[in-house]
């Protein structure tokens, strides 16, 4: 199974451009920051991942408001055929809130 959820802000996007079928697509960067727990120690992660988002939700993506924090789902899969660097392909996004 290959599924992702994050919790994080928008921290950079590109124009929204289409594919040659005409598809609307849009890239971007998101930027992480959490406390986790490890083997019994706090952790800080933080970090920036790729990002991109087809189709319908492209639309909503490229109006969301930069800096601000969502819940993103999606999936992984690498950046193109013979890359082994990853971007997270995002599905579905929404508001997010400290009470999850």
């Amino acid at each position: 199974m290959n599924q992702l959820r994050l919790v994080a802000s928008i921290a950079e996007r590109d124009v929204l451009r289409y594919t040659p079928a005409g598809i609307p697509i849009v890239s971007g960067k998101l930027r992480h920051s959490s406390e986790q727990s490890e083997a019994g120690l706090s952790r800080s992660i933080e970090f920036e991942i790729a990002a991109i988002a087809v189709g319908e939700i492209s639309g909503e993506f490229n109006r969301a408001a930069l800096g601000s924090t969502f819940q993103f789902s999606g999936f992984l899969a690498p950046k193109n055929r013979n890359s082994k660097n990853l971007v997270f392909h995002v599905t579905e996004f929404g508001a997010y809130s400290q009470d999850h």
